[in-house]
């Protein structure tokens, strides 16, 4: 058995269903799972001083492309929006082995920790070669090096352009090769017991690089297995044009057709959806990863958050691809998001404590977890510290609940644990040697866009 006990903390946002904030409280953290949270004292085997600190339960991300965190901010696909943008990048991307996957995963699900992030769910759907076992257990390997609770996809594509996709040949596969490398995937690596570490969800890419035999027999396969379904929706009128004159109906319609509705299903961006649309979300539990940042630099739109969250569709919040960001910083996600709504939505825009709860409780949901999310007794042991004495906090932490929407922080938080297990430790990485994770990543991505 072992025990964690943050002691004395200033403030605790719970995001629990009472919206309770402690003061002076300690929370004490039993084999990854709360145990206690009050102001009596207890022991444990380690202690957090938490004086003067504010914490907050784990941000989760529910959208990412941790492979393209090697592909950052390059100058030839700064004015692209997403089908020129994906053309272009995938002549980069079908040279991806597992080094780079590793190391690409290392650096972003780093920063993820390092900014809060206590559950990563990353959408990898290029396996160049059908090396598929390979690169999903570089992440895997990653993900156990860090500490962070890790839900992988096993991704696929089986349009290529000679099929009328996007993607070049070399990196999709047939349907049979998919459904066979998913039930794998799942078999090896998803773990659905309450406070798993690691859990995988079928995810066919997008309906411009995954055919309608794939996302039916994906629907049918993930169902037998248990596991959830994920793929990009409504992200651009480019994708509602190109569903319309291929399939002769919208996105979602298409969708629904062939089974992807339900509360094990969440699409990534939801953009573009209509009115009756959205009413079909919420009638069916079908969730949205708002992904602002990436949507703002693809100039894809403005996600209707207010309405979802009106009329109950279930919301989290992600970061998208790092090449579309171009980070993988979900403090930073949910300022944005906030500051966006704001400027789109004025009075009707969700608040500073409204995003955090969509980014915690929200996340949750549309993962389908009931055991992160919040802190109280009985769930996981995964949030993070900010001290309070920062002087670009001064005057700006009178409303803890809201700050991280409405004033943000920024850099790294003071401390992060996953799993009752501290991973980040006065803004820096436990357990792994940042400088030389720095010096191996730069050398990989010379040597990777060198291959182009």
């Amino acid at each position: 058995m072992s025990s964690l006990l943050i002691k004395n903390a200033s403030a605790i946002v719970t995001c629990d269903s009472n919206d309770a904030l402690l003061e002076d409280s300690n929370i004490l953290i039993t084999d990854g799972v709360i145990t206690y949270m009050g102001k009596d004292p207890r022991s444990a085997d380690e202690t957090i001083d938490a004086a003067g600190c504010i914490v907050y339960p784990g941000l989760i991300n529910t959208h990412h492309h941790l492979y393209q965190t090697f592909s950052r901010n390059l100058p030839q696909v700064q004015n692209m929006e997403l089908f020129d943008w994906l053309t272009t990048l995938y002549e980069i991307w079908k040279n991806l082995d597992s080094d780079i996957i590793y190391h690409s995963s290392m650096t972003g699900m780093g920063e993820l920790l390092k900014t809060g992030c206590t559950t990563c769910f990353d959408h990898h759907y290029v396996f160049p070669g059908g090396n598929s076992g390979a690169l999903l257990e570089s992440q895997f390997a990653a993900a156990r090096e860090l500490g962070i609770r890790f839900y992988a996809s096993r991704g696929s594509m089986d349009l290529s352009r000679k099929d009328g996709g996007l993607p070049p040949d070399s990196v999709v596969q047939t349907v049979d090769e998919i459904l066979r490398d998913s039930q794998t995937a799942v078999e090896k690596f998803h773990n659905p017991a309450p406070f798993s570490m690691e859990m995988v969800a079928l995810a066919p890419c997008s309906p411009f690089s995954a055919g309608e035999d794939l996302y039916r027999q994906s629907a049918i396969l993930a169902r037998e297995l248990g596991v959830r379904l994920h793929t990009h929706l409504c992200e651009t009128i480019d994708e509602e044009n190109y569903v319309l004159e291929k399939y002769g109906k919208r996105p979602l319609a298409y969708m629904e057709d062939m089974g992807w509705v339900g509360k094990d299903v969440w699409y990534a961006h939801g953009i573009h959806f209509n009115d009756e649309e959205l009413a079909l979300l919420a009638e069916t539990g079908t969730g949205v990863a708002h992904c602002p940042i990436s949507n703002m630099k693809l100039s894809s739109g403005i996600c209707r958050i207010p309405d979802m969250q009106r009329l109950g569709v279930p919301v989290g919040l992600a970061v998208d691809g790092s090449a579309s960001n171009d980070g993988s910083n979900l403090l930073e996600e949910l300022r944005t998001a906030f500051l966006l709504h704001r400027l789109n939505s004025s009075k009707l825009a969700p608040s500073g404590y409204d995003l955090l709860k969509i980014a915690t409780n929200g996340s949750a949901k549309v993962l389908g977890r009931d055991d992160i999310g919040s802190l109280e007794t009985g769930k996981a042991g995964d949030l993070f510290l900010i001290r309070r004495s920062r002087l670009e906090l001064v005057g700006a932490d009178l409303d803890v609940k809201s700050m991280l929407g409405t004033v943000g922080v920024k850099g790294a938080v003071d401390y992060t644990v996953v799993n009752g297990r501290v991973v980040v430790k006065n803004g820096q990485l436990v357990g792994i040697d940042e400088e030389k994770e720095i010096r191996m990543g730069r050398a990989l991505v010379n040597d990777y866009l060198g291959r182009i």
